[in-house]
């Protein structure tokens, strides 16, 4: 299929103003729930955690007892990369003050343990948090609020967008610290699904890792994930089964993991947007080095995931041509 320039501009394209209040809006309604539990944002605004994006986040205290909760936005709205404005709002809703760890183990040289940090193992409470999370939206927002495995959404209007809330809990990975400090960890996300085993993500990494990407290349690496990304529904739409096999997340860390060189190749977006299709078909053996853009777990665990992305890229590659 062939694209025009004006066509990848367009796709390229960022968010417009008003999907960004959106976004604001939807963290805004999890703040006004969460104080039906108790927790206060003390008079604090919803900031974002970098100028230049969209990863709005806030902090939150229980009015009685040592209970905290970080929102954040996550995703393709918090690192800028959405293309379809009628995908949701995701919103890392993270229980700070009970947490899980991860330490080097007892064979190795220098073993880790809750001793060397003073923590104590917290008391089973009688409600999970993701219930909690999900009767204080009920209560706020009414039959609007459907429970899902990983989250809870509320359905969007006019006013705001279809909105998942993922409640979770943080994730502390110490094993890189030598010093017995307890601030110095990487940190993490635990989800607890209604179905299946727990899932450790590395959101906060991936949106400072992403912004570091995007500066680093002029901008251009997430100009060319927006394309990416909608070359993939465009493919979905003609019926291309290798485009359903992959993920619009994976696509932003395959293209992550490129050379930062390759991005600043060409100003013309067409020719641009070609070199990237080029450089994926004759590296394509190395996607099963590639990690996810957070730089910690791999984008292929399995080899039927690299499987899928080198047949993503091999139709990719004839897929895409741009009209001169």
């Amino acid at each position: 299929m062939k694209f025009t320039e004006d066509q990848l501009k367009l796709y390229a394209a960022p968010l417009s103003e008003t999907e960004n209040q959106k976004c604001l809006n939807a963290i805004g309604m999890v703040r006004d729930a969460l104080k039906n539990l108790g927790f206060t944002d003390d008079g604090k605004d919803i900031r974002k955690m970098y100028d230049d994006t969209y990863a709005y986040s806030l902090e939150m205290r229980s009015n009685v007892g040592a209970r905290k909760v970080r929102l954040f936005i996550q995703g393709s709205y918090a690192n800028n990369t959405n293309v379809r404005t009628q995908s949701d709002v995701d919103i890392a809703v993270v229980q700070e003050e009970v947490f899980t760890t991860e330490y080097r183990s007892a064979s190795s040289a220098y073993p880790q343990s809750d001793k060397d940090y003073n923590f104590s193992t917290a008391v089973p409470a009688a409600k999970s948090f993701k219930d909690e999370v999900q009767e204080c939206l009920e209560k706020k927002f009414g039959t609007d609020v459907e429970r899902k495995n990983k989250s809870i959404k509320v359905h969007g209007n006019t006013y705001r967008k279809d909105a998942d809330s993922v409640p979770c809990r943080r994730y502390r990975d110490y094993r890189n610290d030598y010093r017995k400090d307890v601030s110095n960890y990487i940190p993490g996300v635990v989800i607890i699904p209604d179905r299946g085993s727990q899932i450790i993500n590395y959101p906060e990494q991936h949106i400072a890792n992403g912004r570091k990407k995007n500066n680093d290349t002029n901008r251009y690496y997430k100009k060319m994930v927006r394309i990416i990304k909608k070359m993939r529904y465009l493919m979905c739409d003609c019926g291309y089964t290798e485009a359903e096999q992959v993920s619009s997340f994976g696509l932003e860390s395959l293209l992550w993991n490129l050379p930062d060189s390759l991005f600043m190749k060409y100003s013309t977006y067409r020719y641009e947007f070609g070199e990237i299709v080029e450089y994926l078909y004759n590296h394509k053996e190395e996607v099963s080095s590639y990690k996810e853009a957070n730089g910690i777990k791999s984008l292929c665990p399995t080899m039927t995931a690299v499987t899928d992305y080198k047949n993503f890229i091999d139709r990719l590659f004839k897929f895409y041509e741009y009209d001169i």
